[in-house]
């Protein structure tokens, strides 16, 4: 896999597909983690005296009144603070405007383009791959460098359609991502993967996957109780997955020392923050309970076998960290993961997210930027963003 230092960018006009999908309130950026990760790279190209253009995609587009709320004029403005230089942004993805604003870049300045996803308004042309906007973004430049880890799993024009028409590389974020989750494919021992989250339906690739490799799947969030239920327990109002109660039967089946489940929940009778919880061994839940999250024991469970692990990878909070009383779970084993100093990584997403907002994102050995392409990555599959550069 070509990265940017294997491809000569000095004088040239670089295109880098960033990720600047970031939360954005009133036209403020709540969180500007993926602005900062895309910092190495664009500096990178600055220092070697090239034209950065820069790409990206924000949200999604399916009607003019999304335009406004999704235009990445806000991470123009950031981007300008974070370098201390001036980044021209075009309020076009194409045309006139922006072919004159490129053709009168001088060396190490920038130039960012509106948000790849305002050409879906008409036919989806960017998430669709429309073979003539990749080819026509391409033109605008020398140099491909895709560096948006976040939509690698995607094939859109403006990664795998700039791509097929122009010399590509990646850049340093997601040379890092790669060089971190590599480290699951052949996994030292002993293995253990961390699964939380509501539905087992978005995790059944990832099961079928990393059950053969781990030691340990430790299961939590709601997706542990369609795991209960199979094992023919009273989970009361519990979310259940009631489609995939047989794809939990046969794996617990045919990996009964592998599966590792809660043995006590936080319960309570209503899904809101005001109900009072009561801990419950998961042999005692009631019909009209719902466990919203892992009790004390089971964090002692899984804390022993992280204590175990040579490497451990995690996706998915342990209960509704949303709601902060039972955000507890989550926040215990993370905290037990960064005092032990246990190489962990987190696979993007809302586990990223909880990690964030409990202060141990930066703790852990890896913090994924992106949770599709991470959740993709460990289900083994082929990734279009990466296989248009190799």
């Amino acid at each position: 896999m070509k990265t940017i230092k294997d491809i000569d960018i000095k004088n040239k006009k670089v295109l880098i597909r960033c990720d600047f999908n970031v939360p954005i309130k009133e036209e403020k950026i709540v969180d500007d983690t993926r602005i900062v990760a895309a910092l190495p790279t664009i500096k990178y190209c600055l220092e070697n005296n090239a034209k950065v253009i820069l790409f990206s995609h924000l949200g999604r587009i399916k009607e003019e009144s999304d335009l406004q709320k999704n235009n990445l004029a806000p991470v123009a403005k950031r981007l300008e603070e974070l370098l201390g230089q001036k980044v021209t942004f075009v309020e076009k993805t194409r045309g006139k405007e922006l072919e004159e604003a490129i053709a009168n870049m001088k060396e190490q300045e920038i130039v960012l383009v509106q948000n790849t996803r305002y050409e879906d308004l008409d036919g989806k042309k960017e998430s669709k791959n429309d073979p003539e906007l990749g080819k026509y973004w391409a033109s605008l430049g020398d140099v491909f460098v895709n560096d948006a880890f976040g939509t690698i799993h995607r094939a859109h024009a403006s990664n795998v359609g700039i791509a097929t028409n122009l010399p590509s590389c990646i850049g340093f974020l997601i040379e890092k991502e790669l060089n971190a989750l590599k480290e699951l494919d052949h996994p030292e021992h002993p293995f253990v993967v961390v699964l939380g989250g509501a539905k087992v339906a978005d995790k059944i690739g990832v099961i079928e996957n990393l059950v053969k490799k781990a030691d340990r799947i430790l299961i939590g969030g709601g997706m542990a109780f369609t795991f209960l239920k199979a094992e023919g327990y009273e989970i009361g109002n519990s979310l259940l997955d009631e489609e995939n109660i047989e794809f939990c039967k046969n794996i617990i089946k045919e990996y009964p020392n592998k599966i590792v489940l809660p043995v006590d929940v936080a319960v309570t009778t209503e899904y809101s923050e005001q109900e009072d919880y009561k801990v419950k061994d998961i042999n005692d839940l009631e019909y009209n309970e719902m466990g919203l999250d892992i009790g004390p024991k089971t964090e002692n469970l899984f804390e022993k076998y992280l204590k175990e692990s040579k490497v451990a990878v995690w996706n998915g909070p342990l209960g509704v960290y949303e709601f902060k009383k039972y955000s507890q779970g989550t926040d215990d084993v993370l905290k037990y993961v960064v005092d032990n100093k246990i190489k962990m990584i987190l696979g993007g997403g809302d586990i990223v997210a909880a990690a964030a907002k409990a202060g141990y994102k930066d703790k852990v050995y890896h913090a994924s930027t992106g949770g599709g392409a991470t959740l993709e990555y460990l289900e083994g599959k082929t990734l279009p963003g990466l296989e248009a550069i190799k």
